[in-house]
């Protein structure tokens, strides 16, 4: 599955709530905390996607591009 199919599948917001449910138990760690912890998360299950070749580099790449470019506000390219 790559990354648009898994956003056209109804699945994702599913996904969502279950993470918001989980991170509402984590309040007691400052948000920057949990920035770094879903970082190093983040990193490995990319790397886990790419271990398993069910998505490129460039698709990685893209989707962390996405990722700086919705979190900083950046104008598209």
């Amino acid at each position: 599955m790559s990354f648009a199919q898994a956003r056209a599948d109804g699945t994702v917001e599913e996904c969502l709530e279950d993470l918001d449910d989980v991170l509402q138990g984590l309040q007691r760690y400052a948000p920057v905390v949990l920035a770094v912890a879903l970082r190093v998360h983040l990193e490995a299950l990319l790397q886990a996607l790419l271990d398993a070749k069910e998505c490129t580099p460039e698709e990685v790449r893209d989707f962390v591009r996405e990722l700086e470019r919705e979190a900083l506000q950046y104008e598209a390219d």
